[in-house]
């Protein structure tokens, strides 16, 4: 049967480039996407162009019954699903913690946290062996901003993301002998479209000569690390968290 990998958030940056790299490795994946219809049938388009097999559900993860609807979908597709990458996230403009709403940090934790939640929760329910499943694996995308904590930026980002970890830790124990491995990547600075959401575009650029490296990370970078995650390579590996942030 098919492998069918799903990756939330799938139509820019580190999750369209995460979907390219799976489908190279024969998965066929499910891209997840929320609003961008064009940009989602283009990584679609993109990956059977080189040969591979994916489709395109559209859904809210932040919402349940939206998960419940995107699951459906996986399940009426001839395969199983075998991995999960919780990529989807928001980030939004710059601002200190004294100046955020009860209603924008609830926002920010509904979608960067409960969405991986509700995602984790369906796919346990698939690949457990306690549910006659054929086990699998899950890969969060958290950030370095766990670590670091975007002081005068993006600290409920940055605190959501800390949950990642957390789910990622107490997760990845709780399924561990039910042939399900969990394990989390902490980009860093990545150029991708996330930074226009918080207002500053440039802010890779800004911010790179401050890097150990001295450059900002590309999506195709932290896609090799996800993949890695998932592969059969890292058969021993959960509960573990891989820094890509180029040395920060």
């Amino acid at each position: 049967m098919n492998r069918i990998a799903l990756v939330t958030g799938a139509s820019r940056g580190i999750g369209a480039a995460t979907a390219r790299l799976l489908a190279t490795q024969g998965y066929h994946v499910c891209v997840n996407y929320v609003r961008n219809e064009a940009a989602a049938n283009a990584v679609v388009a993109q990956i059977q162009s080189d040969g591979g097999q994916a489709f395109a559900v559209q859904a809210d993860v932040s919402q349940e019954k939206d998960v419940l609807h995107l699951f459906q979908q996986i399940d009426r597709y001839q395969g199983y699903l075998h991995a999960l990458v919780n990529n989807a996230a928001i980030l939004m403009p710059q601002m200190r913690v004294e100046d955020m709403t009860a209603d924008r940090i609830n926002h920010m934790l509904c979608h960067n946290v409960t969405s991986a939640f509700l995602c984790s929760r369906e796919a346990v329910r698939r690949m457990s062996t306690r549910h006659l499943g054929k086990g699998g694996s899950i890969v969060n995308v958290s950030s370095a901003a766990a670590r670091l904590g975007s002081a005068g930026e993006y600290v409920d980002y940055a605190a959501s993301k800390g949950a990642i970890d957390t789910l990622t830790k107490g997760l990845s124990i709780e399924v561990a002998a039910e042939g399900i491995r969990v394990n989390a990547v902490r980009p860093g600075f990545i150029y991708t479209d996330m930074h226009a959401s918080g207002g500053e575009p440039g802010r890779v650029d800004r911010i790179k000569s401050s890097l150990p490296m001295q450059r900002g990370g590309q999506p195709e970078e932290i896609a090799e690390a996800i993949v890695w995650l998932l592969s059969d390579a890292a058969s021993y590996v959960t509960g573990t968290f891989v820094d890509v942030a180029g040395g920060r």
